[in-house]
């Protein structure tokens, strides 16, 4: 997800004095609805609410974006203005809106990873007594804590997705290789194809957000806490295991290059994509579906990408003994800002979100849903969505601290995994890259 700089950070552990001052039950002369999702005209009592959702990117689909405006309408009598931030502006535009009570969104979603970052400076509501109400211990868990501190509620699961892997069927069956059942299989099947010239595996030298599965598949991690502060483990033996197996996928298999990143596997496996040896697979998040494909031009004379059965495929990264591996999970959050002078009006579109209605028009739109209850819809409908959905189940996500996102800005992990792939001693830099690490993780 996206990242901030250390001096952001800092900027919003101080606007935490500032929130503190901001009630978040609303200013004395606003009223406020006590209306709830479901239709019908606000109460005779309730009094509209004119009220601000920020949603980063472009991921949410105009459709559902109506849905809500005219939900919100009907159930709250008020008008919901939706602003698209660019995901490149997210950390900056929160930093500076969340604090001021007459600019910050109501309700604002943010990247999964971000979340630590604005709650553990009390930028968002404690929304708490509403966990059950919004789905409870059916949403995805992952991510309810990634927008916790402690037992406190503040940034819930807005969607998901799952990184998977995706290959060429074609080569695997021109090799003579068959999917992988465990997590060595996956560097041997590989490696099988690289050595007869038929293909290897894209394994971006910086892309970390794929090779920390290695790391969690054999029982480490990036960080523990151990209630008052976290520390790096990528010198615990788990992890150095999984680091280990991750260089060796590199160096016999990877058809990227040490400098590449996350940000270049999406059509990997496409015809043309790579010169001379191509690649046969590649790891990516459960959309790149829509960037692969045969590669023929539009209407517009655009090229685009049409899947193709016949010639593609998709699997769950194995685990070690098999089943399924753990991977780093896509996806947002979503919470209500601690500055709202509406938190009413935030509270009932909250609702509407987390709602059988629009959870399932998530899912039918390809986005995993918050509450797994509706992963059926999502299953059946989103491309790949069985397998996205296994994975998800077995994802983790980065640690829940409030330096994380300055870790992100410093690009360590990019900076780890590329001295890793060009061969370094895994054992030493995993203790050199723990201690830049443990500098910046608890800000």
């Amino acid at each position: 997800m996206l990242k901030m700089t250390r001096g952001a950070v800092a900027l919003a552990a101080a606007s935490a004095i500032v929130l503190a001052g901001c009630s978040s039950s609303g200013s004395d002369d606003e009223p406020t609805t006590d209306s709830t999702a479901g239709g019908g005209e606000p109460t005779a009592e309730a009094q509209a609410e004119d009220i601000t959702l920020w949603l980063m990117g472009t991921d949410t689909p105009d459709t559902l974006i109506d849905y809500l405006k005219t939900e919100y309408a009907d159930v709250n009598g008020g008008e919901l203005t939706v602003e698209q931030i660019g995901w490149g502006d997210a950390i900056s535009s929160l930093t500076t809106a969340l604090p001021d009570s007459e600019n910050t969104p109501d309700v604002t979603e943010v990247g999964n990873t971000q979340s630590a970052t604005f709650t553990t400076v009390g930028a968002f509501m404690d929304i708490t007594d509403m966990y059950d109400e919004l789905g409870g211990d059916s949403l995805i868990q992952g991510f309810v804590e990634a927008g916790s501190v402690g037992e406190q509620r503040l940034a819930l699961p807005y969607y998901f997705g799952s990184r998977m892997v995706w290959y060429r069927k074609d080569l695997y069956e021109q090799g003579g290789v068959e999917v992988p059942t465990d997590l060595a299989e996956v560097t041997e099947v590989n490696a099988s194809l690289m050595d007869d010239g038929v293909g290897g595996f894209y394994v971006p030298g910086q892309s970390w957000r794929d090779g920390i599965s290695w790391i969690f598949a054999n029982g480490g991690d990036i960080a523990t806490y151990d209630g008052s502060e976290w520390t790096a483990t990528l010198s615990s033996p788990e992890s150095i295991t999984g680091m280990e197996q991750w260089q060796e996928l590199f160096m016999e298999t990877s058809v990227a290059q040490v400098t590449d990143d996350d940000s270049t596997a999406y059509e990997a496996i496409n015809d043309g994509f790579l010169p001379g040896t191509p690649a046969a697979t590649t790891m990516a998040p459960n959309w790149a579906y829509w960037s692969l494909g045969d590669i023929a031009e539009n209407d517009e004379g655009e090229p685009v990408a049409t899947w193709n059965e016949e010639k593609f495929g998709a699997y769950a990264l194995p685990g070690v003994d098999g089943g399924v591996a753990p991977v780093f999970a896509g996806g947002s959050n979503i919470g209500i800002s601690a500055s709202t002078q509406h938190p009413e009006g935030a509270k009932t579109l909250m609702r509407i979100i987390f709602s059988e209605e629009y959870q399932t028009m998530l899912a039918e739109n390809g986005l995993g849903p918050a509450n797994l209850d509706y992963a059926d819809t999502y299953a059946e409908v989103a491309a790949m969505g069985d397998i996205a959905l296994t994975a998800a189940e077995n994802a983790k996500l980065t640690p829940a601290a409030p330096g994380w996102a300055a870790i992100e800005e410093a690009k360590i992990m990019e900076q780890y995994f590329a001295a890793v792939a060009e061969g370094g001693d895994v054992a030493d830099l995993a203790v050199e890259y723990d201690d830049q690490i443990n500098a910046l993780i608890n800000g």
